[in-house]
């Protein structure tokens, strides 16, 4: 069985070492030890300034929304993961969409003015698979009408702009460290920002608001980790470079193969390297992304509708509404196996089959 996604485990005495430590202090959470040794080692890794472990990536977009202390409107995209816009309804504000671009499969930076109104506080776009959105047009827009911009970069661990961490734009950037991402704690979210005083506010609100053993600076939540997942963080850091590199080669393979696939790939910002998070590819039609889908899978080959359907027209708690190009794309996109154990054979396996299927 080939499945659309593996996490990546170090060898078990990597991570028994730190496991050692948590025994021998019995600090098990609370920011311990361990979890500050991730931050410290993240930000030297990333070449960032603030950042904050928190639970999960999705913590860590509702936490962002609760530091802005934002209301009314936030305009968002509806091609993501279902977490950018439960969090913006989980925060008591209304997610207003804006239609994607059709090439880089981010939010249409062209459309978003005209979408604002008296009640829109903020912009929530995504770097859909990792794929950095329009920051220069996004950073303009806000500052013209004083909206604060969130990044939800649940895929872009390690992505850069001409060298600058794409964490570093936006009012607040987050990034997810769930298994299935190419870098991991298990479990686990980053919350990045410049702003040293919001990045105070930050750390009180994911300790419930504390500020000192006996008082509270503000409204919190739990937003903290375990050693455990911060032991897997650290762990894999060790790795990050060979993950890369294998995830780059598979997706180099894929390209080769599938070039006279009828399917296109999203457009990489021109900036930007590919971080090689998924291998998405957008069909001609439905038809033909069912047909391969249905062909893989009788030969135990998973593939995943990522993000199917839009988030516009299928919520129940959203009034529906429907965009084109979202409409379009979701219908035809599917993400092929990335993984780092998964072989160029097995590549090549999968391709031979979708052209079968595609030529038949």
């Amino acid at each position: 069985m080939i499945p659309v996604t593996k996490p990546f485990l170090p060898p078990q005495e990597a991570y028994l070492k730190y496991l050692t430590g948590i025994w021998q202090r019995n600090w098990l959470t609370n920011m311990g030890p361990l979890a500050s040794e991730l931050e410290m080692k993240l930000k030297e890794h990333l070449a960032i300034d603030h950042l904050l472990f928190v639970t999960n990536g999705t913590i860590a977009l509702q936490m962002a929304i609760k530091a802005l202390d934002l209301k009314g409107e936030i305009i968002t995209t509806p091609f993501s993961f279902i977490a950018t816009t439960s969090s913006i309804v989980w925060e008591g504000c209304s997610p207003v969409f804006v239609d994607i671009d059709e090439a880089s499969l981010n939010i249409d930076a062209s459309k978003i003015e005209a979408a604002i109104t008296v009640n829109t506080t903020a912009i929530l776009a995504t770097h859909v698979y990792g794929n950095p959105c329009d920051v220069v047009a996004i950073e303009k827009i806000a500052k013209k009408h004083h909206l604060k911009v969130i990044y939800d970069g649940a895929h872009a661990f390690g992505v850069k702009i001409e060298g600058k961490s794409i964490f570093e734009y936006g009012d607040i950037a987050t990034c997810s460290l769930h298994a299935t991402k190419l870098y991991h704690a298990i479990e686990g979210g980053l919350i990045f920002t410049k702003d040293s005083t919001l990045l105070k506010k930050l750390a009180s609100i994911r300790n419930f608001g504390f500020n000192g053993p006996e008082a509270f600076a503000e409204l919190g939540i739990n937003g903290k980790n375990s050693e455990f997942h911060a032991a897997m963080g650290l762990a894999n850091l060790d790795y990050i470079a060979t993950i890369h590199q294998k995830r780059e080669a598979i997706t180099l393979r894929y390209d080769e193969k599938l070039r006279n696939l009828k399917a296109r790939r999203p457009i990489w910002h021109s900036k930007s390297h590919n971080n090689c998070s998924y291998y998405p590819i957008v069909f001609e039609s439905e038809d033909l992304l069912l047909q391969c889908m249905e062909y893989l899978k009788t030969h135990e080959i998973f593939t995943r509708r990522y993000f199917y359907p839009s988030l516009a027209n299928t919520l129940p708690y959203l009034e529906p509404k429907d965009f084109e190009i979202t409409d379009k794309v979701a219908k035809c996109v599917l993400c092929l196996p990335l993984y780092p154990d998964l072989s160029l054979e097995e590549v090549d396996l999968i391709s031979r089959l979708m052209l079968r299927i595609q030529n038949n």
